[in-house]
């Protein structure tokens, strides 16, 4: 048999003459010359890979799809949060922080290789049709989803409003494969939501950490100004995250100017602050945190600030545990990564990741009126996590929790503790003022 001839031409081989000057200048970008002598050959062999396939595969291959595939294999190595963005999908992820966009309104990620249903959020098209957090998503329109990459499984469950997507999911409570129809709509995620509990606690919810949350929540906190409030309960449950500014600028509104919310510490070791600006009225209600499984991210930064500042009281179950920063880098291109660059720290230096917070009250959501306790999905679940460096290698969790989607206030146990912990408080500070 004949060796191959190497011949490239066109935009791979400018693009294999940028990769092998990238590798013969790497020196001059901070690296060693024995760390260029182990990647130099593993680059080498990748161009070889790239024209056996230019040449040889039995179809002519699209030089742009298999650069873009090589990147994305590149970042997905690296961790669960790392990734590729096309064109297309670095103006879908830039929709995401301004919170609209036509799909079905579920937070997905990769368990086991499988894509995986994190939760659904509320009052979307997908909670209406009874996807549940834990489902596996084995097909999407009858396409198999085994090993898609979550942007693209992100792309094919977007689309206009009033087209309509078929699921094929697994659900191992009941051990049971179901096809669900879902019609797309608009996904205008409200990230905030309040109202006034007996007439005296306030209650705040947060769906998610997008560009508009922080002043949202501002004036939900005003309006209630007007009202005696004993207490406010702020619900991060099922909150998956989202802007590390918004987080930011929400806990500004509870503790002090120039208070430390969160540190990031990058490979080099630099440690970089983030502390509250004063942009927000203070707002001194006494305060409880609610959390779950499905409170990530920026939920998890806001929570350990108030846990770690003692600002207020954590409440419900154990969080999801992503402790790590992504940054988010354009291309030249118009295409993106999102690369994680740091981990971040609560104010007395604990690293949450894979583990999350503890709450200051551990209280599980009871099951009641057909409602079910369904497998959690946590960070440490992730294929490829980041293993926390504060506590070694961890045990994989496998409990169960019932997640507070349609749940009557009457039902749900961890709301009803943290009014009457707020009532309780109540009733104590004017006992000791009177006496």
């Amino acid at each position: 048999m004949n060796r191959p001839q190497f011949r490239i031409q066109g935009p791979l081989m400018a693009f294999l003459f940028a990769l092998l000057f990238l590798v013969s200048t790497s020196a001059y970008a901070g690296h060693s010359g024995s760390e260029d002598k182990e990647v130099y050959p593993k680059l080498k062999t990748f161009t070889e890979v790239l024209s056996l396939v230019d040449q040889n595969y039995v179809e002519d291959p699209d030089n742009e799809v298999l650069i873009d595939g090589a990147i994305r294999g590149l970042l997905t190595s690296l961790d669960p949060h790392s990734s590729y963005m096309t064109k297309e999908q670095f103006a879908e992820m830039q929709v995401d922080t301004r919170g609209e966009f036509g799909g079905l309104g579920i937070q997905i990620g990769i368990r086991d290789g499988a894509l995986t249903v994190i939760a659904p959020i509320e009052d979307t098209p997908a909670e209406r049709a009874g996807i549940l957090a834990g489902d596996r998503i084995d097909k999407i329109d009858g396409e198999s989803a085994k090993d898609i990459a979550l942007f693209d499984a992100v792309k094919k469950l977007r689309g206009p409003k009033g087209s309509s997507v078929i699921l094929t999911v697994y659900r191992e409570t009941t051990k049971e494969s179901l096809d669900v129809t879902i019609v797309r709509d608009i996904i205008a995620v409200k990230s905030v939501k309040h109202k006034v509990i007996d007439d005296t606690i306030g209650y705040v919810r947060l769906t998610q950490f997008q560009e508009r949350t922080a002043d949202d929540l501002s004036k939900a906190l005003e309006s209630f100004a007007s009202a005696s409030l004993k207490g406010l309960v702020l619900d991060l449950r099922n909150n998956p995250g989202g802007l590390l500014n918004s987080a930011i600028d929400v806990t500004d509104q509870f503790v002090p100017e120039d208070s430390l919310v969160v540190y990031t510490l990058n490979r080099p070791g630099t440690r970089t602050e983030f502390r509250t600006p004063g942009k927000y009225p203070v707002r001194d209600w006494p305060l409880v945190v609610l959390v779950n499984s499905g409170s990530a991210s920026a939920s998890e930064i806001v929570a350990g600030a108030v846990k770690d500042l003692n600002r207020g009281i954590i409440l419900g179950t154990q969080t999801f545990g992503k402790g790590s920063v992504q940054t988010v880098i354009s291309l030249s291109d118009g295409s993106g990564i999102r690369l994680t660059t740091s981990r971040y720290y609560t104010p007395k230096g604990l690293s949450i990741q894979g583990t999350g917070i503890e709450p200051t009250i551990k209280v599980e959501l009871a099951a009641t009126n057909g409602q079910v306790a369904h497998k959690v999905v946590r960070e440490r679940d992730l294929e490829g996590h980041l293993l926390n460096e504060q506590m070694g290698e961890e045990e994989t969790l496998s409990d169960e929790e019932v997640m507070p989607f349609q749940i009557e206030e009457k039902d749900d146990t961890q709301l009803q503790r943290a009014v009457d912990l707020l009532k309780s408080l109540a009733v104590v500070t004017e006992t000791n003022q009177k006496g």
